[in-house]
């Protein structure tokens, strides 16, 4: 055989090589990342939740410049009651499914929350649960383990704590801690600031940690402490 043809020879090996390596090397995720936004939609919550809805966009609107987001809306009422819809990527969408929901009386089902937030996970990876809640009436073992087993899985939990009851927040500093998330109180007459702090982690479910830092720093105070608690 001459050099020339030794060389073709060559080339073609090396382009078949080249070729292999293209079609062998993972493709880039254009997937948006998924959020589960968790409500307790029981009787004592239905003033922040008509608050909610008006706040939902924030989800939305922080992450346009970072690829969007997909939500899906979890929330427990009534006796038993346990529902979680599709994840959808419009806040025209997640409005709609928020205004088919009142609130009913009934105990707290966190445990539920972050048992299907576990499943959900395990099969696509869930980025961040936002979970918005006023009290606890579960055993705090079994919702610590599940914090922890979220944790293991990279899926942080945000408590955002309606009210001062100190039992839940107990519980929920213990859920954020372990599920590598963050814990916040808010009250109902300062909108703004659950607006800021939904905003806070929606940018982290969509970009990041870094990207959440980069948020922080023009935010408020509270979600500089938000964003000092995440590890």
């Amino acid at each position: 055989m001459s050099d020339k043809e030794l060389r073709k020879t060559a080339d073609k090996q090396a382009i078949d090589r080249f070729l292999h390596q293209v079609r062998s090397t993972p493709k880039p995720s254009t997937e948006q990342g998924r959020l589960i936004f968790a409500l307790d939609a029981t009787a004592s919550r239905e003033a922040t939740w008509d608050q909610a809805c008006h706040l939902q966009s924030e989800l939305f609107l922080a992450t346009r410049d970072l690829g969007g987001l997909a939500i899906q809306l979890c929330y427990y009422r009534g006796f038993g009651e346990f529902k979680a819809t599709r994840f959808v990527t419009q806040t025209q969408q997640l409005l709609e499914l928020m205004n088919d929901v009142s609130c009913r009386g009934g105990r707290t089902q966190i445990g539920r929350v972050l048992g299907h937030a576990l499943k959900e996970t395990r099969s696509q990876p869930v980025k961040a649960v936002v979970f918005i809640g006023d009290c606890c009436e579960e055993p705090v073992d079994e919702l610590c383990h599940t914090a922890g087993e979220l944790g293991m899985l990279k899926t942080p939990v945000f408590m955002f704590h309606e009210g001062q009851e100190p039992h839940a927040k107990a519980v929920f500093q213990q859920i954020s801690k372990l599920s590598g998330g963050a814990y916040a109180p808010f009250d109902r007459s300062s909108p703004q600031l659950l607006k800021d702090l939904m905003a806070a982690v929606a940018v982290y479910a969509s970009g990041g940690a870094k990207a959440l830092q980069n948020f922080a720093t023009t935010s408020s105070s509270e979600v500089k402490r938000l964003t000092r608690q995440i590890r």
